[in-house]
């Protein structure tokens, strides 16, 4: 009875991409499919909604929104950052409102951000 309980307390604490990744698993290898609309997985982090929400923003997406007026500066950081090709760094640096890097830690994110608006970009962490 205890091993079930624990297990489903690590059901319940769940974040949404790992709720996702279970039932791909459950899907893919078991032939098992959830209810419509996962009502399971949802019922879960309502009791504990705040620390949930806390709890799962651990990776960070660094997003370029604007060059600034120094590209080429930019565009190296974004080589040094990615390690893409020159063309593929330039491309990402005009298109504008596209991800630098994505799933990193707080700290990175943080790092990267500094490095960015340094070279004179405009940078959002989401």
């Amino acid at each position: 009875m205890a091993d079930l309980k624990k297990l489903a307390e690590e059901i319940v604490n769940l974040t949404l991409l790992e709720a996702q990744e279970l039932k791909t698993i459950l899907k893919d290898e078991y032939g098992i499919e959830p209810a419509a609309g996962g009502a399971v997985m949802m019922a879960g982090p309502a009791g504990g909604g705040d620390a949930a929400k806390e709890e799962e923003q651990t990776e960070f997406t660094v997003i370029l929104k604007a060059a600034g007026a120094q590209k080429i500066n930019v565009i190296k950081e974004v080589r040094a950052i990615t390690g893409l090709g020159l063309k593929e760094a330039k491309d990402l640096v005009d298109a504008g409102g596209k991800a630098v890097k994505e799933g990193v830690s707080k700290e990175e994110a943080a790092d990267i951000k500094a490095k960015l608006e340094a070279a004179g970009a405009e940078v959002e962490v989401k």
